[in-house]
């Protein structure tokens, strides 16, 4: 074998030797937990949903999900551990779209049984498509789906060798790091009046009023998902609950002739799932003392996580439950809050 030949065989031997020490390394550790929990003696450090939060739901040790969008990430799982007796872990969507949502509810069913469910209705996601959008949002596809031979941009990534895997390392040694405060964000953000207002374009002109049927279609199909969950799993209790968007919100909905819409859809939702002997539906939308007080916003949704704790301190407690004898009663009074919001709350900010 002449030295070309030497040389090349080498060089492939090495270059062999060494991607197989990568591939060996990132699935040992696997910052993604696509193939296992945590390794005995490290945290789960969990701080890229995307990437992270589908291969959490298929490996860990869980018999409760907090589910929800970004208002849901400041959630710290232990409360819900120690609330109800549980070991809770999150299923998050940015977006809370309903159809994404229940596509997580699958995955960790698939490998697990669950008492609880702690979902979280955005109004949002009562009209939003029906549809999964993972894929249509550049998701990485290939840690979602169950085929280990498309695993290479996971297992030979410069990113994953270098960075996410040496911040996992790193912080399974901080003691100070809480596994509790999965995916949380607002440790780097502030929330103030001056804040919120100055993320909130208000639209400059109010809109007709769109009929509240509008979304009819798209109601009816999200409705449909949740109901399916909530049938085939008899076993769970599904806690729904609404979370206290702020008055810019609210006024933001009025200009843009939404908000009777939204009202009607939440309502429906309300009606059919309260049928159902597994579920309860928590209200926490027209708390007042919350959504008027900006200070508690860094936009016109995201709130801080001091309210994250209200609000599960207020599930634990049972408060502020709706029921088939109260439920139009509540609704009515958030449609009142919100005309007194567009009509001499929010004009302390607007003159």
């Amino acid at each position: 074998m002449n030295t070309d030949q030497k040389f090349i065989k080498s060089f492939f031997i090495r270059m062999f030797v060494f991607l197989a020490a990568v591939i060996a390394l990132v699935v040992v550790f696997d910052p993604f937990y696509q193939y296992h929990k945590p390794l005995p003696g490290l945290k789960a450090v969990l701080t890229d949903k995307e990437y992270q939060c589908i291969g959490t739901l298929r490996t860990f040790d869980y018999d409760a999900l907090i589910v929800g969008s970004s208002v849901c990430e400041n959630y710290n799982n232990h409360w819900f551990d120690d609330g109800f007796g549980c070991t809770a872990i999150k299923a998050i969507r940015s977006y809370g779209a309903t159809a994404d949502l229940c596509y997580l509810l699958d995955n960790a069913y698939e490998g697990h049984d669950l008492k609880y469910v702690f979902y979280n209705i955005d109004p949002s996601s009562l009209s939003a498509s029906t549809e999964p959008t993972y894929a249509s949002t550049g998701c990485p596809m290939y840690l979602y789906d169950r085929n280990l031979l498309n695993d290479y941009p996971y297992l030979l990534n410069k990113d994953v060798l270098m960075e996410k895997l040496p911040y996992m390392l790193a912080y399974s040694f901080i003691d100070s790091y809480d596994e509790g405060d999965s995916y949380n964000w607002a440790q780097w953000k502030y929330f103030g009046k001056d804040m919120a207002m100055g993320m909130y374009t208000r639209p400059p002109v109010i809109k007709d009023m769109q009929p509240e049927t509008v979304n009819a279609e798209q109601l009816a199909g999200n409705i449909a998902l949740l109901t399916a969950q909530v049938e085939a799993h008899p076993e769970t209790t599904f806690k729904f609950f609404f979370s206290p968007y702020s008055m810019l919100w609210w006024d933001n909905a009025y200009r843009n002739g939404e908000r009777d819409a939204v009202i009607y859809n939440e309502k429906q939702a309300v009606k059919t799932l309260l049928q159902y002997p597994n579920v309860e539906i928590y209200f926490y939308q027209d708390d007042r003392e919350i959504i008027t007080n900006l200070d508690h916003y860094m936009d016109m949704i995201h709130f801080s996580k001091d309210i994250n704790y209200v609000i599960y301190d207020k599930l634990a407690k049972g408060e502020e439950r709706l029921t088939m004898d109260n439920y139009e009663e509540r609704f009515d009074a958030m449609y009142d809050l919100s005309e007194e919001i567009v009509e001499k709350l929010i004009k302390e900010y607007y003159h």
